[in-house]
Parts: C-alpha cells; structure tokens; sequence
C-alpha cells in the first residue's frame, strides 16, 4: 500500500491524495460504504462497481459470528467469496465493545462476547482480531480498542485509552510481516489532553500505516467533535492516512474534509434510506412525510439514478410506508450515490484550489432539511412534548440538570458541565478586575454578551449577594432572541438559577436596580448596537458558537471591539479554537489561556493591557502555542482571505506578548 498526497486546498486543511492497495487505488477524501456482514445492505457487486469500486467496509466482530473464520480460510477470504475485486477495510470489532456494553464482559485480554445466534461464548482479543482480518484479506486491518460514549469520565476515558494502546502493541506483534496494513486508533473520548498524549503514544510507535479518530459520533455536540477531530489531525503525520470513524452525514463529511480527514465510513446511507430519508442537491428530504404522497415531482432533478429518473415522489413514499425492500434498495443506492458524488465535488475543489469557497456555500446546502423541499402546506405537527418557545426548547442533561438548546442547529448552551457551575469558573472567578470590585469601591462596567438563559449574569449576581459592600456594578445584557430567556423564566422547577427578582424585573421593564447595582438589557444585534454603550471594564463574551453563527468570531468584530474599548479589559468566552485566538491576537488583544470547562481542557481570556492593570495573573499564551498553531490546520478567522494569510501571520508572530523576555 502506497499513500501520495497531492494537493492541499489554500485556507483550509483539505487535501486530496491516492491509497493503493492490492485490489486498486482509492482516490482522497473518500467515503467506505458498510458492509458490515460481507454486502453493503440491497446493493449488488454490480451497483457498488458503478459508484467507483470504493473502498468498502466490513465488520470482524460480525463476520466472526456468522459465518466464520474457517469459511475465510477455506475459501480465500472475503473478496472472492462476495464477488468484489475492489479495496476492503475491516474494523476489528472494537465499536462492537461500545454499542453492545450488556453482551460483553471486558478484561485486560480483550473482550467475550456472548452469540446473538446460539448463545456460545466469543472472546475477541488484539490476536484474534487480527487473525480474523487477515483471514477475511482486508486490505487494510484495524486494532482492537476500546471506545466509550462521550458522556464519560476523564478517568474512565483514561483507563479506555490506556487499554487502547496496550492492545495497539499486541495488535502489531500479532500482524508481524503480513503484507495487509494496520491502522492504529487514537482514542479519548471528548478530552483535549487525552487526545493529545493518545496521538503521541501511537505515532511515537512509528510503525502504523495509517491513523484513525476513534470515539466520536458517541453522543458528543457536533461543535465538540468538530474540535476534537481539528485538534486529532494537527497531531497525526500527514504521509499517513487519516480515518474519522463512523461519521456520517454530508455536512459532517465537509467539515471532516476541510479539517484534514481522508477517510470516512458510516451507514447513515442505507440505514436513513430504510427509513425513507434521502440527501438531495436541494438538501434532506424525508419521503415517509404524507406531504410526498400524492407530489408528482421527481426526487432530484440534479441526480440520473434510477429513484430519480424512473419514479415520483407518491411512488417512493408508498414503497417505503408499505416496506417494500424495492423502496430501500432505491433510495440507497440514491444515497450512496450522493455521497460519492459529493466526495468527488470535493476533490476537484481541492485540486483546483478553491475548497475554502467550496466548503463554504456547501456548509449552507447541506444544511438545508425537508421543510425547504416537499411540496404543498406542511402537515400539521403535534404539540411538542417539551417545553419550546420559538427556536428554543428545554434539554435534560443525562447528569440531572436543565439548559437550553437551539432547536435549529442542535447546539445546547452548557452541555456538559452543570451551567451555574461553568458560569462562575469561566466569567466570574477567573476575572481579576471582578474580584477587585467585590472588595474595593472601584465602579466597573461589565457587558454580558450572550444572555441565553441567563447563567452568566446570575452567576455575578450570586458573588454580589456573598459581598454586599461591593464597588458599584453596571452590567448589560446583550440578546438578539430573548426567546430563549423567557422560556427558562417559565420553567422555574428545571432554572432555579433564576428565582431572583432580577432576571424577572430584567424581562419585564428591560431594567433592575438595587444598592450598588444597575442590571440593563439590550436586545438586537450586539455587533450593531455596542459602540453606543460605555466601554467596559469585562465582557462574559458568550454568543453562539462558531458552527452557528460566524461573524461575533470573526477577525472584523474583533477589531471593532477592541478599537471601541477604552481602557485596561478583560474578555472571557468558552472558546479555546486556534482561529478565534488568531482573530483576538490579530486584532491586538493579549490573549491568556483559561479554566479548564467540560470536554474542553482550557478556554480563553482576551486582554486589553494598560499601565497597572492588574492582569498579571493571568497566563499568557507563549511560544509553544505558537508552534501548536502552526500545525493547526485552521489557524485563521473565518473572515480572512487567503490573500490577507501572510499578513496575519506576521501581526501574530509579532505580537508584543511573544516577545523573548
């Protein structure tokens, strides 16, 4: 096996590259249909031929269960015993140790299964794995690991990884000299450091031929597997093939790519398909919706297979509310198709060097849902079961507590850690001039941008309580929806945060007051209204994250921020990416690194200096966050140009704050 890299996008990690095998070359970025039991599920040899021989995949755990390893080495593996001359890939059967946690018992050997079919006992260890992969003639063998759902512990994330790497080394004894390839696994779950010291343990090895990111797509927020996959990559040799596990849909197929991943797999294809959910050039559509059952149209006009070419919408919609097995294969194969298609949309974009547009306008494409599609009035939706107010609904966290989630890109506010908790470690106690005003007669102004459900302001509020004599505080709100406001205010059992005369006196009269403190509100656009307000002393810098809206983490707000501040500030935000640090630094903020919150292991402090300013506490980025940055495959703002990269660069290696001491 060979791996060529060929070009890489300007303005984004995305490259393209050729993986030769023995049973032939597989273009870079490309998506592994699933055949997780020896077929791609309704498709035949001749319709997966038809999508380019891709390279597919097959499952260990379940081809050991049915039919067997003697088969394979009886009758000459997996490719001739399915009738495919193309590439294979063959997971060890380590997902099989996450998604089936009540059929198994875990040890240091490895895991014992009990049969679905007769109720015998399996043990799969890193030995038998690989014997059983090399007996099926994958062209391309993955360890034996151990993956855990992100709602995990550091210290069980931890004991997964370190056992991950054990079986790593006997998974590379057992392949020895064979001429199939082995891929090594980085594993650790949703945590920063994790993933660092597990990408550094592998690759220290030198002796894997390719690396994969294992443990995503396990229940972690699309944003947290998005960074942990930017942070996996930078970390990982770029001779090497790079593997995201089990994702997964298109839009997640885009940002993988744009963050340097090669190779995908998922079975979203087919197993949506079942269900009558199929990805269009218009974007998802889902045919078991009534609204498709008497349309005439066409699937999609932009796409020649046969679902499309041969059949209406009614007709479709009836296969698949009868389950008719033709409706599936159709629709399948539709999706397969899609998915190879838009692999090779993006290669021809990297190669001619224009992805980062690409990327782009396809973020907004694929984005798009069935309500953008069907034909004819929508139908009449029941009444959701939890509380919603517009855009917003009530999210239960699997740890007890409530937040708030934005109902049209899925992002909850404080999904992990409990949100009072994170309130006051990331924008109250890390604040120096906070702590100032708690015990000295020093007015401060303090902006609030990102009201949500008001976790951050109650979080100060909390601290004035415990300090009566505090220095006089104005603090204002900012919030372009105050839906999501009003809905935590109706739900007093899941926001108890909120039983103050505050928050309620805030909603009502768009102000409160009391000794010592005046509380505002502004609703609109926070970028178009901020210059009219008194610069601040400290900003909660709390706005939706980057994956839903762009411009308050661009280098331009950045830089109309900091020229409307007037003095020595400070400004707290979740955030740790590597691009809206590049902004901050670009836009002349000092900028610190700051508590560790949830899955993230730092957020960060952006700084105005000024003469006494009382900021020496905090820790400054250094030198090595330098070097980071420069393998970082997203080192720019949003709303920087290719063309403007080298000046950039040049304002952030020449920022006064990594000037030799």
């Amino acid at each position: 096996m060979t791996f060529v890299v060929h070009a890489t996008a300007p303005g984004s990690a995305a490259r393209t590259a050729t993986l030769t095998t023995p049973h032939g070359a597989a273009e870079t970025p490309m998506f592994m249909p699933v055949g997780t039991r020896g077929t791609v599920p309704t498709q035949t040899v001749a319709q997966l031929t038809e999508l380019g021989r891709p390279m597919l995949l097959a499952n260990t755990y379940h081809l050991l269960v049915r039919p067997g390893i003697e088969v394979f080495e009886r009758l000459g593996g997996l490719h001739r015993w399915m009738g495919w001359t193309g590439p294979i890939l063959t997971d060890s059967g380590g997902f099989q140790i996450y998604s089936l946690p009540h059929s198994r018992a875990m040890g240091e050997d490895g895991a014992s299964f009990r049969s679905y079919l007769d109720g015998t006992t399996l043990l799969l260890t890193p030995e038998s794995s690989i014997a059983m992969q090399r007996a099926i003639g994958a062209d391309v063998m993955m360890v034996l690991d151990q993956c855990i759902p992100a709602t995990s512990s550091h210290a069980q994330a931890k004991a997964a990884m370190d056992l991950t790497h054990r079986w790593a080394r006997r998974s590379l004894r057992a392949r020895g000299d064979g001429p199939q390839k082995l891929f090594a696994i980085v594993q650790g779950a949703v945590f920063e450091d994790l993933r660092r010291a597990s990408a550094a343990d592998l690759t220290g090895l030198g002796r894997f031929d390719g690396y994969a990111i294992g443990g995503l797509a396990v229940g972690e927020a699309q944003a947290v597997r998005e960074d942990i996959t930017e942070l996996t990559i930078s970390l990982l040799p770029v001779d090497r093939p790079r593997y995201l596990m089990g994702v997964g849909t298109p839009l997640d197929l885009l940002e993988g790519v744009h963050r340097g991943v090669d190779m995908f797999d998922c079975i979203i294809p087919t197993a949506w398909a079942k269900q009558g959910v199929v990805f269009t050039s218009q974007g998802k559509i889902d045919l078991a919706r009534a609204v498709h059952a008497l349309s005439p149209e066409r699937l999609d006009d932009a796409c020649p297979c046969d679902a499309c070419a041969l059949y209406t919408r009614s007709y479709l919609h009836h296969l698949i509310k009868c389950k008719e097995p033709l409706g599936w294969q159709l629709l399948a194969f539709h999706n397969l198709r899609f998915y190879a298609q838009l692999m090779s949309e993006m290669r021809a974009q990297i190669r001619a060097g224009t992805f980062a547009a690409f990327h782009a306008a396809q973020r907004q494409r694929l984005a798009l849902t069935d309500a953008a599609n069907p034909p004819g009035p929508a139908p009449k939706q029941r009444a959701p079961r939890r509380a919603v107010l517009g855009s917003f609904g009530v999210h239960t966290s699997v740890h007890g507590f409530s937040s708030i989630q934005h109902l049209p890109s899925g992002e909850v506010m404080h999904s992990v850690n409990h949100p009072d908790r994170e309130a006051e470690q990331v924008y109250v106690e890390q604040s120096a001039s906070i702590a100032q005003a708690l015990t000295a007669s020093r007015p401060l102004v303090i902006w609030d941008v990102g009201l949500g459900a008001g976790h951050n302001a109650m979080a100060l509020m909390r601290a004035l309580d415990r300090a009566p004599d505090h220095a006089p505080i104005a603090l204002t709100s900012f919030e372009l929806d105050l839906d999501a406001f009003r809905l935590a205010l109706s739900q007093p059992p899941q926001f108890p945060h909120l039983w103050h005369a505050g928050p309620h006196a805030l909603a009502r009269d768009r102000v409160y007051r009391r000794a010592n403190l005046s509380w505002t509100l502004c609703e609109g656009d926070f970028l178009a209204a901020f210059t009219a307000h008194a610069p601040p002393d400290v900003i909660f810098y709390d706005p939706f994250s980057s994956q839903v809206d762009t411009t308050p983490w661009s280098l331009a707000s950045f830089r109309a921020l900091f020229a409307h501040l007037a003095g020595p500030t400070e400004l707290l935000t979740f955030t740790s990416s590597t691009a809206v640090r590049s902004s901050m630094l670009a836009a002349g903020f000092h900028v610190a690194s700051g508590v560790r919150t949830g899955p993230r292991s730092e957020t960060t402090i952006a700084l105005k200096r000024g003469a006494d300013d009382g900021f020496a506490g905090h820790r400054l980025l250094g030198r090595d966050w330098l070097e980071r940055r420069a393998r970082s495959p997203a080192r720019f703002g949003v709303d920087v140009a290719a063309d403007q990269h080298a000046e950039i660069e040049r304002l952030i290696t020449g920022h006064a704050q990594f000037a030799p001491a």
